[in-house]
């Protein structure tokens, strides 16, 4: 048997039980925490109606997402104000993304719904991956693995950075 260390699992798993026995929504609970708590959140940055985060369990380094405040399941339960920042935070985003680590490329979209892979369902959010010619490697192919390449500490500082040069003004 083949076997793969992800300590980081346990917390996924610990998360996912915690919402299921009625404890807050993660995504509400990050978004009600104080500026002090963003680097421990991984929150870039935050607006009137969304703020922007790292993925804690990312698909690629760099994987962000923009998240309302509002709790909400779809668009249509949020402001047109709120959808018309997060298209304004995702495409900060992408350009944040561009010049701190030169992607390829981006995925960029919504999971509605645990069939569509949303880990978070009741609470939308648009996820923004950037990807790099042959970031598939062996790993995915051969043993359904994903590589991360950077310690999610070391990603939030260096995209904190950049976003504080490009938009700490227009937040």
């Amino acid at each position: 048997m083949k076997k793969l260390w992800a300590p980081w699992r346990m917390t996924y798993i610990k998360e996912a039980l915690q919402k299921e026995a009625g404890e807050e929504c993660i995504l509400c609970s990050i978004g009600k925490a104080v500026d002090a708590d963003n680097e421990p959140n991984l929150v870039l940055a935050r607006g009137k109606y969304v703020f922007l985060i790292l993925n804690k369990f990312p698909y690629n380094n760099g994987h962000l997402m923009v998240v309302p405040y509002k709790h909400a399941g779809g668009f249509s339960e949020l402001s047109d104000e709120a959808v018309l920042e997060l298209w304004r935070y995702a495409e900060r985003a992408v350009d944040v993304l561009k010049k701190s680590f030169n992607p390829d490329g981006f995925n960029i979209g919504f999971n509605l719904g645990r069939v569509a892979g949303a880990g978070i369902e009741d609470h939308i959010h648009l996820h923004i991956v950037p990807r790099w010619s042959g970031d598939t490697n062996f790993m995915p192919i051969l043993s359904d693995t994903k590589v991360i390449s950077q310690a999610l500490s070391d990603t939030w500082a260096e995209l904190s950075k950049c976003w504080n040069t490009l938009f700490a003004s227009s937040s």
